[in-house]
C-alpha cells in the first residue's frame, strides 16, 4: 500500500493526534475521515485481489503440466502475499522439479508448511496439557479435605422464644408424671415416720414490742 505526500502529511497529523490529544480544525477532522476510507477501500481491494489471484493459482494448477510457467509465476505472488500452500501445490512442484525454479519454489513451500504443521502441533500440545492439568491436581487439591473438622451441628430451634417453632409445627404437652402412692407415716419399711410441715417447720414466736415488754415488767 502507498500513500501520496498529501495522505503522508494527514496520517503524520493522525498519529501524532494519537499521542497527544488536542482539539482539531473541521478542515484537518475531515482529512483524517477521507484517509481512512481510502485505507478501508485500499484493504477491500487488496482482499479481491487475493481473491482472485488464488482463483487464478488453482486454475494454472489443474492445467498442469502445460501451464508451468504461470502456475510457477502465479505461485511466487501469492506465497508474497502471504499464501500457504496446498498439499495439491506440493504434488504439483514435485513433478515440476526438473524445473530450476519448481525446484526453488518446493524447498520454499517445504519449508512454510513445516513451520505450520509444529505450531499446529505445539498449540494442539499446550490445549492438552491446559485441558488435563486439573485432573491430575485433583487428588492434591482434595487430599486436605479429609482431615478437615466436620462442620458442627445445626443448633436447635428456641421454642420458649416467639418463632422458635416452625410454622407448621404443634407445642406438645410434657407428659405428667404418674401420682405417687402415699406412703403411710407408720410404715416400718420406711423407718422413722416422715413429719408433718407443723413439725417440720413449728411457727416462730412474734417477738415482743419494747413497750409491752416494759408494761409487763
Amino acid at each position: 500500500m502507498a500513500f501520496s505526500a498529501d495522505e503522508l502529511r494527514v496520517l503524520r497529523s493522525a498519529l501524532a493526534l494519537a499521542l497527544h490529544p488536542a482539539p482539531l480544525p473541521a478542515d484537518e477532522v475531515r482529512e483524517c475521515l477521507r484517509l481512512a476510507e481510502s485505507v478501508d477501500e485500499a484493504i477491500h481491494e487488496a482482499g479481491r485481489l487475493r481473491a482472485f489471484l488464488l482463483a487464478d493459482l488453482a486454475r494454472y494448477r489443474v492445467a498442469l503440466p502445460g501451464s508451468a510457467g504461470g502456475y510457477l509465476e502465479l505461485l511466487q505472488d501469492a506465497l508474497a502475499a502471504g499464501y500457504r500452500p496446498l498439499p495439491d501445490d506440493l504434488v504439483s512442484l514435485r513433478s515440476l522439479r526438473s524445473l530450476p525454479l519448481a525446484a526453488a519454489l518446493l524447498a520454499r513451500c517445504q519449508g512454510i508448511a513445516e513451520r505450520s504443521v509444529r505450531a499446529r502441533l505445539a498449540h494442539a500440545t499446550s490445549y492438552a496439557t491446559a485441558a488435563t492439568a486439573p485432573a491430575a491436581t485433583a487428588p492434591a487439591a482434595s487430599a486436605p479435605a479429609a482431615t478437615a473438622p466436620a462442620a458442627p451441628a445445626p443448633r436447635t430451634r428456641l421454642t420458649a422464644l416467639p418463632g422458635g417453632l416452625a410454622a407448621d409445627a404443634k407445642p406438645s404437652r410434657p407428659a405428667e408424671p404418674a401420682p405417687r402412692e402415699p406412703v403411710p407415716a407408720d410404715n416400718p419399711a420406711h423407718g422413722r415416720p416422715v413429719p408433718t410441715p407443723a413439725e417440720a417447720f413449728p411457727p416462730r414466736k412474734r417477738p415482743t414490742p419494747p413497750g409491752e415488754r416494759r408494761e409487763a415488767s
